[in-house]
């Protein structure tokens, strides 16, 4: 007999994980012979690896050993007198996410993430980058993190000192919503219509599941968008700007930070 299961079915919302980060992170300590020490408290996704490869190019940043996880190099630089950790090519949902469990049980306090993204709705041209305050949940992390039908979102109290103060400092940044796929290859004229109808923005890999994963372990996470393409649609799409957007995301990371410590919203 086939059984047939549903992928919404048998999440159990409320009950904990028996594979839990920090033992994977105590194994992997110990197989590695590093240091009882922590990550930076404020650390960032960058998915296309261009913010990583310029720092590295430019001496900028240097490798933390205190990261013990198996699949990714966590680096660290200083901007303006702030330590940052840095981890490149965390594509996709679920890759995010692992690491994101992983980050925060080794001392982060503040995820922040810059992916690039695809027009959907146009916004005016002034505007290089998405705080992505809702994402439409098209992929499948998110499901084990919280039930259908929840919205994916930006944590309100975030979102309200970032308006306080971020979105009055930069003029480059729009709120917006973004819609999270796990299949960039299958963004068809009917799905894109769909959005486009649903306000959406901006399409791009990562968010949702951030976002469901920060509110399930009350986590603090922040997810922008670079408006960088068309879906190469037209020719000389997804160019990003100075150093790959590099230098202008740096900026908005640091500003960001700034705004939240400001606003004593983040590091205790």
């Amino acid at each position: 007999m086939i059984i047939f299961m549903n992928i919404l079915e048998n999440k159990y919302y409320q009950e904990e994980s028996v594979f839990k980060p920090e033992n994977l992170l105590r194994e992997a300590k110990r197989q590695k012979g590093l240091p009882e020490c922590k990550v930076p408290a404020i650390c960032l996704l960058d998915p296309d690896g261009d913010i990583l490869e310029y720092l590295l190019r430019t001496g900028k940043a240097k490798l933390n050993k205190c990261w013990a996880c198996y699949h990714t190099k966590l680096y660290f630089f200083e901007q303006d007198g702030m330590e940052l950790g840095i981890i490149g090519c965390v594509v996709g949902s679920s890759f995010a996410v692992l690491i994101a469990e992983q980050l925060f049980v080794s001392g982060c306090e503040l995820l922040i993430s810059v992916t690039s993204s695809g027009i959907i709705k146009k916004v005016p041209d002034v505007f290089n980058y998405i705080l992505i305050k809702e994402a439409v949940r098209d992929e499948g992390t998110s499901y084990h993190y919280l039930p259908a039908g929840h919205v994916s979102g930006i944590n309100k109290e975030l979102l309200i000192s970032l308006e306080k103060t971020l979105l009055k400092k930069s003029a480059h940044v729009l709120i917006g919503k973004s819609w999270t796929t796990d299949a960039p290859y299958r963004e068809t004229p009917a799905a894109i219509e769909n959005m486009k109808s649903a306000d959406v923005n901006v399409v791009e890999m990562e968010a949702a599941a951030l976002y469901a994963f920060a509110e399930a372990k009350n986590k603090k996470v922040i997810c922008f968008a670079h408006i960088t393409n068309s879906m190469a649609q037209n020719e000389l799409d997804f160019e990003k700007g100075l150093e790959n957007g590099s230098i202008a995301s740096l900026q908005l990371i640091h500003l960001t930070a700034k705004s939240l410590l400001e606003e004593a919203t983040v590091i205790a």
